[in-house]
């Protein structure tokens, strides 16, 4: 299939968590991975997360100024199967391109652009070929578990990108995926730095 390339940005405790119980959130990226990200975000034609992430977090998915002198702000897209986004949400505050990724039989008017893909859930496969024929080459994932996780099984990562924090979260902490150990997967690290208190990985998926 023709589609962007995909890239996953996540950052996550030492012990493997990305969120504390309940998927609340806690600050785990530090200033110069915020600056990374930034940077990253502005580098790309959009950013995706799920539905989750905007009813829990109500992102901008933004560049700010303070990381990237020159905003260059991508496309901001959202997996929304039921059509839940709150219409106050601040990914549709016009101050860049927005789209609602949701299935066919999904129904609301909203201020912003809708593909539909799949029946029960977004088709990821789908919705990436109809992004590439918008003229979309890359695409930014910045979701929670379950988007990383579907990504992942769908084999549509080229790169992943992991931050991890110097802190520990502990066993009621969210998980960075749901995979069970029957679906094991292996990746190859490209390269790793220290960013100030934490270190980042740069990987690439071994599919088989």
């Amino acid at each position: 299939m023709i589609r962007p390339k995909i890239i996953i940005n996540v950052a996550m405790s030492i012990d493997g968590k990305i969120a504390l119980k309940g998927g609340k959130r806690i600050k785990i990226s530090n200033e110069e991975d915020f600056r990374r990200v930034h940077q990253l975000r502005n580098s790309v034609d959009a950013i995706l997360v799920g539905i989750n992430t905007i009813i829990n977090d109500d992102p901008k998915l933004t560049v700010k100024k303070k990381f990237v002198e020159e905003i260059k702000n991508p496309v901001r897209i959202v997996l929304d199967s039921k059509l839940r986004i709150p219409e106050n949400a601040r990914v549709l505050d016009n101050k860049a391109k927005t789209i609602i990724a949701t299935t066919k039989r999904a129904r609301r008017n909203l201020d912003a652009e809708i593909i539909r893909c799949g029946d029960e859930d977004v088709d990821l496969k789908c919705l990436m070929e109809k992004l590439y024929e918008m003229g979309i080459r890359s695409v930014l994932v910045e979701g929670g578990r379950k988007v990383i996780t579907s990504f992942l099984r769908e084999n549509l990562v080229d790169e992943f990108y992991i931050f991890i924090g110097s802190i520990m979260i502990g066993k009621d902490g969210i998980n960075i995926v749901d995979f069970s150990s029957e679906n094991i997967m292996k990746f190859e690290i490209l390269e790793c730095e220290k960013l100030g208190d934490g270190i980042l990985l740069r990987i690439g998926v071994l599919n088989d």
